[in-house]
């Protein structure tokens, strides 16, 4: 049979069992699976809603509520979420890949395992969410609030959190290699073997923080706090291992 002839006949048949590529239809319903890819949707109210498995590629969603969601394995990579609500919502293995995300909300959500990686989230508020092994590799979190959040084994290789807030966080394991935290604020956080190598660390507040094995190797501390921290065994910016009993000062 001739290639053009069984080419007709492929997608003949694509057509009539209704397989073929996804195409977003921006009026359907919050349902799981539905696909939203590049539509409008600012302000919508989306509260409560299953929206597992969804596709939000390039969406925007700017001022949209999607407060007590689930939003698991949801898709927003290049979504706009300026101002989105997502308190309290489930999206746990959720894709927000280059998202500008300015002043979302995300106070208490479950996240672990989410991608941010490159996601513009200026002023963003996180506080008291879970996102253990989330990535935020090269975000923009200046001024984003991550108050009692935790955030174990979350990456934030190269991001840039200036006067971000982690007072009281869990952040064991984290990595701050080579990021920008001026005036940053980590008191009273958890910060067990954490990793800060060559991060900029001039200005921050590390008072009462626990850095048990942290390492800032070749890290820039200077004009940091760390009145009251726990430093044992931690790796001073020099390499200098501190002793078990160091409190506030590397010895």
């Amino acid at each position: 049979m001739p290639k053009p002839l069984l080419k007709g006949l492929f997608f003949l048949l694509l057509s009539i069992s209704g397989i073929g590529p996804a195409v977003s239809a921006c009026d359907d319903e919050a349902r799981p699976k539905v696909n939203w890819a590049k539509c409008d949707l600012t302000g919508k109210d989306l509260k409560n809603k299953d929206l597992s498995d969804a596709v939000m590629t390039g969406a925007i969603l700017d001022e949209a509520d999607l407060s007590g969601s689930i939003l698991t394995n949801v898709d927003f990579n290049f979504a706009s979420l300026k101002n989105t609500r997502f308190d309290g919502a489930r999206m746990p293995n959720t894709r927000l890949l280059s998202v500008k995300a300015q002043g979302a909300s995300f106070r208490d959500v479950v996240m672990d395992n989410s991608r941010l990686s490159r996601a513009l989230l200026d002023n963003a508020d996180f506080t008291g969410a879970r996102a253990d092994n989330t990535n935020f590799y090269d975000a923009e979190l200046k001024s984003a609030l991550f108050t009692a959040a935790r955030l174990n084994k979350a990456n934030f290789e190269r991001s840039d959190v200036s006067q971000a807030n982690f007072e009281q966080a869990i952040l064991n394991e984290s990595v701050f290699r080579h990021a920008t935290l001026h005036g940053t604020r980590f008191n009273g956080a958890d910060m067990k073997k954490a990793r800060l190598e060559e991060s900029d660390c001039r200005g921050a507040d590390f008072s009462k923080t626990n850095l048990t094995k942290a390492s800032f190797r070749e890290a820039e501390i200077e004009e940091s706090i760390f009145t009251g921290a726990i430093l044992k065994d931690t790796t001073w910016s020099n390499y200098k291992r501190c002793r078990a009993s160091s409190i506030g000062t590397c010895e």
